[in-house]
């Protein structure tokens, strides 16, 4: 089968009006909320169109579901980890709680390293996080993972490289 040119803004609107409801409600089937539902709907026909050059309109509801589940998957880790940071604050002392705006803050950095380390393969996520959280040294994670000392090196500036891009955000050209 020959394939089919990339999409055009008019087939995304095609595909939008011929899928946007079965996808609110497999959505919806999923998470148990309609509004929650109706935003990653959109969120994933945003990521369509964003990407059109690269997408085919051959298997429609296989491409929306895909994009959909990773959408899906980043929802309900934000989800872990804001209701792991409202506990946290719950634990405080009544004088101790942040303000409202501190609290949105921590939660929107909390959830950018979270988006970070995410995107470091497993062996850069654990040597950075050994680092950072357990302060262990060089030597001691290269030991600890069985890998050479240049290798931790290499973990830990592509580490440092994915937290200054999370930080400081490339300028859109």
């Amino acid at each position: 089968m020959k394939p089919q040119p990339a999409l055009s803004l008019s087939l995304i609107g095609q595909l939008y009006q011929e899928h946007h409801r079965w996808l609110v409600k497999w959505l919806y089937q999923r998470l148990g909320c309609p509004h929650d539902a109706a935003d990653l709907a959109q969120d994933t026909f945003t990521r369509v169109l964003s990407a059109r050059e690269r997408l085919y309109l051959t298997e429609a509801k296989a491409l929306l579901t895909l994009i959909a589940k990773g959408l899906l998957i980043d929802h309900y880790r934000r989800a872990v980890l804001q209701q792991q940071f409202m506990q946290a604050l719950a634990s405080l002392p009544p004088a101790e709680i942040p303000s409202l705006e501190a609290q949105a803050l921590a939660l929107e950095a909390l959830l950018a390293v979270d988006n970070m380390l995410a995107s470091l393969p497993d062996a850069v996520r654990q040597t950075f996080l050994l680092s950072q959280l357990q302060g262990l040294s060089y030597q001691q994670i290269a030991q600890q993972l069985g890998v050479s000392l240049s290798s931790v090196q290499q973990y830990m500036t592509r580490a440092y490289a994915a937290c200054y891009a999370a930080a400081y955000p490339a300028e859109p050209l």
